[in-house]
């Protein structure tokens, strides 16, 4: 049983702390400028992006492809600008993040 419970310890804090990096790396790429994880700033909350794209075959690719070289219609007028300070790497991780939000 103690074994179980430091077991469940070590991956929580390894889960929680994968969430705070990729917060820190969208930070750090300028992504919460226009993006937060519960609401809408410019850009949609992305809590919205994980529901709209769940399931969907393909959608994370796709929106690795958004985060580098942008796009527009999506989620209304306002262009997403393309990211090329991002790499395709770090763009994957940061699509994971955002598609594992509830």
């Amino acid at each position: 049983m103690k074994r179980s419970l430091m077991l469940f310890v070590a991956a929580s804090a390894l889960v929680s702390g994968s969430a705070f990096a990729q917060a820190d790396l969208a930070k750090s790429k300028n992504c919460m400028a226009c993006h937060a994880v519960a609401n809408k700033v410019v850009g949609p909350a992305y809590k919205d992006v994980a529901a709209k794209y769940a399931g969907q075959k393909g959608a994370e690719d796709k929106l690795v492809q958004k985060v580098m070289k942008g796009g527009s219609g999506t989620w209304g007028p306002v262009p997403m600008p393309a990211n090329p300070q991002v790499s395709e790497a770090e763009a994957r991780s940061l699509v994971k993040w955002v598609l594992a939000q509830k």
